[in-house]
């Protein structure tokens, strides 16, 4: 058997044969075995079968019977050519899987598929004892490195098409902005230019106007008769005018340079937060009125600029907050609870009143405690109530008349005049937190409580008009200053609602931005509406709107009621760090900070620093003034100014 390999492997012919036919894997269960000739273990060509029933290659067959004239498998005798047949089967079988192979090949070539993957891998998994051959190895690098260039080559396209999409998305963004700068530069430019004009009119103006007057002291003088007495004395009166005419200069140049550069200071302290207001006063303005309108009326044309000139003026306007009286709300020095929980003035601005928990509305004369250089003030009226005492309210019609709410749930209704109840509600079921009186409908009262419900009531009837159902706590509640219909107010669900008393199925808006319960709820203006809450920010939001419009950062407000009030431009309230902070209401950062001093009772002598945790907790703004009044939680209240 082996002479005959030899001798089939030493043919020439049969050697370039081999080396030229396809190699293909096989295993142990691969039927692909049978196309195999068993004496050169090369496919088959030409099959031809014995009397016996071999089959083999025909050169193959030839050799052996010039040879040896026996099959090399059972060693039948084999005379002749004659005794072999052709097996046409075989040799279709055979063609068929050269074909096969082939085009297995040349797909190899163009790309690899996953099944062709998987069919390869399963052949080398089935190879006999894990013996792979070395053809079949060499078909799967191959197949393998052609399935990784084609690979790689996907991954870079994918990289390239990625990278071109982000580029021409970058570009398009750019492309928006720099048209979105140009736009916004082209109306800066235009309002510098018209300002500029105005200050060189206003300038002119005044030279003018200069000029005018000099010309009517020349023409007076001229009319005078030119004695030399009457020359002199002349000459010492135009000393003596130009001698305080330059002094008066002088005092206003001073005074101009004194507070340009303080106006100037702030302006770039505030820079960001101007550049934003004068976007959304302006800018976003000019481009609502270039796509609703051609021709914008002239008159029209400068209003967003004069709004935010107002804004900067307004923002500049004062330089610091100045303390002008100090008052205790209460003089024991063992009473460890003196917390001010709320202060309002009257329809006057005449007197405040300030309550707490001590359960006493006590009422100053503000002119008496600015006079009075004492340490001590004492209020011209004291009432005591029942209980601690969360809110006051003046009436805007008559003098005297005082609403209040307490911590057992009721509302009183004082006469300051002789420290008396007019009425008493009590309704409420828990603890009442806030009670306003109506500006326009005088008798109209209304009460917010931690029983969910807002109730109106009438200074003439002795039991509640009407009822708001909440799905929270109520913490605050306040009229609109120019109806006596529209209502607001804030609850533990960190929304403020807004309502229609005529209709009060459905608020007509809830305001919704706070992340805990809203404190205060307090009207800018008509339309216009800021609220506290204890997420440390104040927000502003607009009736006819749901988003808010400015939110207010920078104070410390996490557990308490630290009091809210407003004059319509500026907001100001209390703080946790036990300090006061104000804010104009076209920014979002706080203008001005006054810290009150820590004072201790003579319980907390002896306390840390860090274990009295002082905060402000009521503040009120003395209406057409920049006069505040704030008090803190250890009893102190500070009349302060800004200046």
């Amino acid at each position: 058997m082996s002479s005959e390999s030899e001798a089939g492997l030493s043919n020439p012919a049969k050697r370039a044969r081999s080396s030229s036919s396809v190699r293909v894997p096989h295993g142990a269960q691969d039927k692909n075995l049978d196309y195999l000739c068993p004496i050169c273990f090369e496919l088959i060509t030409e099959a031809h079968m014995t009397r016996c029933g071999h089959t083999f290659c025909f050169p193959c067959l030839l050799q052996t019977i010039e040879q040896t004239r026996r099959c090399p498998k059972c060693n039948f005798a084999l005379e002749s050519t004659d005794q072999i047949f052709p097996n046409f089967l075989l040799n279709e079988l055979v063609s068929k899987y050269k074909n096969s192979l082939e085009h297995k090949l040349n797909s190899s070539r163009t790309g690899l598929s996953s099944p062709d993957l998987s069919q390869f891998r399963q052949a080398l998994l089935s190879g006999q004892d894990g013996v792979v051959s070395l053809p079949d190895v060499e078909l799967m690098l191959q197949l393998l490195e052609s399935k990784k260039q084609q690979l790689a080559a996907q991954s870079q396209l994918a990289q390239k098409q990625l990278l071109r999409e982000f580029l021409q998305h970058m570009k398009k963004q750019k492309d928006e902005q720099l048209f979105s700068l140009q736009k916004e530069a082209s109306v800066i430019e235009s309002d510098l230019d018209h300002i500029e004009q105005v200050v060189r009119e206003l300038e002119c103006g005044g030279r003018d106007e200069e000029r005018h007057e000099n010309e009517n002291s020349n023409e007076a003088s001229a009319v005078v008769p030119s004695l030399e007495s009457d020359s002199s004395l002349m000459r010492g009166r135009e000393d003596q005018t130009e001698g305080f005419n330059l002094l008066g200069d002088k005092l206003g140049l001073v005074g101009q340079e004194a507070s340009l550069p303080a106006r100037r200071q702030r302006m770039h302290h505030h820079f960001q937060d101007l550049v934003d207001c004068y976007t959304s006063a302006r800018v976003d303005q000019v481009f609502l009125q270039s796509d609703s309108e051609e021709n914008v009326v002239e008159p029209t044309r400068w209003e967003g600029l004069d709004k935010f000139g107002s804004c900067l003026s307004s923002l500049t306007k004062y330089n610091t907050i100045r303390p002008l009286a100090t008052l205790a709300y209460t003089t024991d020095m063992f009473n460890n609870s003196s917390i001010v929980s709320s202060i309002e003035f009257d329809k006057d601005q005449e007197f405040f009143a300030i309550a707490g928990v001590t359960k006493r509305i006590k009422i100053y004369d503000y002119n008496i405690v600015l006079k009075d250089m004492v340490d001590i003030h004492y209020p011209s009226t004291e009432m005591v109530c029942s209980s601690k005492i969360s809110c006051i309210s003046w009436s805007s019609f008559h003098k005297g008349m005082v609403a209040s709410s307490d911590y057992e749930g009721t509302v009183i209704v004082w006469d300051s005049a002789t420290s008396t109840k007019q009425t008493v509600w009590q309704e409420h079921e828990k603890r009442c937190w806030s009670v306003d009186f109506n500006l326009v409908d005088t008798k109209l009262i209304a009460s917010g409580s931690d029983d969910a419900r807002v109730k109106l009531w009438s200074t003439n009837m002795s039991h509640s008009v009407a009822s708001l159902e909440a799905k929270a706590n109520v913490c605050c509640v306040k009229f609109n200053p120019t109806s006596c219909y529209h209502l607001a107010f804030g609850s533990a669900d960190h929304c403020v609602h807004y309502y229609d008393l005529r209709s009060t199925k459905q608020p007509l808006n809830v305001f919704k931005g706070h992340r805990k319960a809203v404190s205060y709820v307090k009207f800018l203006n008509s339309t216009d509406i800021v609220s506290a809450s204890t997420d440390s920010q104040l927000k502003m939001w607009t009736t006819g709107q749901s988003h808010c419009v400015r939110s207010f950062t920078g104070h410390v407000n996490e557990k308490n009621f630290v009091g809210l009030a407003t004059d319509g431009d500026y907001v100001t309230c209390g703080s946790e760090n036990n300090a006061l902070y104000v804010y104009y209401k076209g920014l979002s950062k706080h203008l001005f900070q006054f810290k009150f001093d820590a004072v201790r009772s003579f319980l907390d002598r002896d306390r840390k620093e860090e274990e009295v945790n002082e905060f402000v907790s009521a503040v009120c703004w003395k209406q057409n003034s920049n006069v505040m009044v704030a008090a803190n939680s250890q009893g102190t209240i500070k009349v302060l100014e800004l200046v």
